[in-house]
Order: C-alpha cells, then sequence, then structure tokens
C-alpha cells in the first residue's frame, strides 16, 4: 500500500512538473485585430483551442465589455458546455458553435452598441480558465476630405478625418495622374507635383466600402500647348473672310455703277 501511495506521488510531481505540451491550454481569436464591422451585417468571431493529450475543453464562454471602460462591466453572449453543445445565456442574435479544437461566434445584425472588446474563455476539466480578447469597431464612411499646398515643396496632401480603411486616389483636371503631372506617395495622401507652374485642378477622391468623398485644390489654369498658334489661325481666318467680303462688295458696287454708266450713255445716244 505503501507503495502505491509513493508511486502515486511521484507521478503527480511528475504531471505538476511536465511541459505544457501536456498539462497547457491555450486559446486565441484568429480575426485580425481591430475588428472593424459594417452595421446590419454579420459578426464572425473564431477562436483556436490548443492543449495536450490531458486535458480537455468542458466550458466556452463569450463575453463583451466597453472598450473604453465608460461603462463597467461584462455582458456575457454565450455560455456552453462541450458536451451537451447546449449553450446558456445566449443573447437573441448570438449563436455559438464550440468543439475541442475551435469555437465560432456569429452575431447577426450588428449595431453601433455591440463594438467593444469580445473575450472568449475556455475552461479545461480542472477548472482552470484560459482567456483571449479581440476589439470590435464599427466601419465608419469617409469623412471631411481636404486637400493643401506646400507651394515650397511642390506638394499636394490629401487628409480624411476618421473614416475607416480609406484609399487614396488623385486626378488632374478629371484625368488619372501621370508622370508629366507628378508622383504619388505609397499610401497615396500627398502628390508630388512636377508640373512648373502648378496649374490646374487637382481632386483627391478618399473611397472605402460605405462610399466615397472628394476636395479640390484648384490653381491657375494651365496654358494649353498651340493655343497662341490656334489662335493666330483664327485670327488670319477671321481677316481674310473680312477682307474678302470687303474686296466682294467693293468689285461688286463697281461692277454696279459701271452697268449704270453704260445704260445712262446708250439711252443719251438713242435721244439725240
Amino acid at each position: 500500500m505503501d507503495r502505491h501511495r509513493f508511486l502515486s506521488q511521484r507521478v503527480s510531481l511528475l504531471l505538476l512538473f511536465m511541459p505544457c505540451g501536456f498539462l497547457c491550454m491555450s486559446v486565441r481569436i484568429l480575426n485580425v485585430e481591430p475588428v472593424h464591422q459594417i452595421p446590419g451585417s454579420s459578426l464572425v468571431l473564431q477562436a483556436q483551442i490548443e492543449h495536450g493529450p490531458l486535458e480537455e475543453v468542458s466550458m466556452v464562454t463569450w463575453e463583451r465589455e466597453a472598450e473604453t471602460g465608460i461603462t463597467p462591466g461584462k455582458v456575457t453572449l454565450a455560455t456552453c458546455p462541450v458536451k451537451n453543445r447546449d449553450c446558456a445565456n445566449t443573447r437573441p442574435n448570438v449563436r455559438v458553435s464550440v468543439d475541442q479544437q475551435g469555437t465560432t461566434l456569429t452575431m447577426y445584425g450588428y449595431g453601433g452598441a455591440d463594438g467593444g472588446v469580445y473575450a472568449v474563455t475556455v475552461t479545461d476539466q480542472r477548472g482552470v480558465k484560459t482567456t483571449a480578447h479581440c476589439i470590435v469597431r464599427e466601419y465608419e464612411a469617409v469623412h471631411h476630405v481636404s486637400v493643401s499646398i506646400n507651394v515650397s515643396h511642390s506638394t499636394l496632401v490629401c487628409g480624411e478625418a476618421w473614416g475607416t480603411d480609406p484609399h487614396f486616389n488623385w486626378l488632374h483636371e478629371r484625368a488619372s495622374i501621370t508622370k508629366i503631372v507628378g508622383s504619388v506617395s505609397s499610401d497615396g495622401t500627398v502628390l508630388f507635383v512636377s508640373l512648373t507652374p502648378i496649374c490646374g485642378d487637382f481632386t483627391c477622391r478618399v473611397s472605402n466600402k460605405l462610399g466615397y468623398s472628394t476636395a479640390t485644390y484648384t490653381a491657375a489654369p494651365c496654358e494649353v500647348e498651340g493655343r497662341g498658334t490656334t489662335a493666330a489661325l483664327v485670327c488670319l481666318v477671321l481677316l481674310l473672310l473680312v477682307g474678302g467680303t470687303l474686296v466682294f462688295l467693293l468689285l461688286w458696287r463697281r461692277h454696279r455703277y459701271s452697268n449704270r454708266g453704260q445704260r445712262l450713255h446708250g439711252h443719251l445716244d438713242d435721244n439725240i
């Protein structure tokens, strides 16, 4: 009996000092945070559970709390025992799936009030808990686009207030930017202008999944190449038209008076 007790104690000590691969459980949320969610869509958070051969998942709990801490306290979204798979404390618009390898939370009709820090807690058969967190925020439209100029560096800078995942695109005179006009920075916010002097309309278009907004910087009008030659040609054509018209009128009047004189002279000869 003493021998069995001695062996049991040795096994217990051995288990306590075993590496984490046997007695440690971990959980991590696979979504890249912060997660930006469009209102009205379905939020899906996936978590992966890792544990050794001596452990098993007995309970999974999903909770949410405010990110800023203004509203204290956690809200339980679902509590799910793994064996019977019937979740308790589940919100009407929340569904949770659980197994030994992972868990998925689906929230239908996500709203602005559903943002915050989401936590998934995994409890093993000994009651040891492990938690992972993920920040979820509302996906916001683009707001307040503006364009400013740095004349000394020949650059235009496009700014946007607080839209989620903004993408920047530049136009010059409603056309895409060419090498003649300039080049754009890697993030799209800065336009390095090559035109000398800077002229025309420069438009910055900022967009994301919810739409776009624009802002325009207007410089002096650009001189179009060949405009002077074209104007000279137009003036020459007008002068030729006016001159030709005057010559025609003079010749016509001359011809008219000449015919009148001939008729008068013939009439006098007939009378004599």
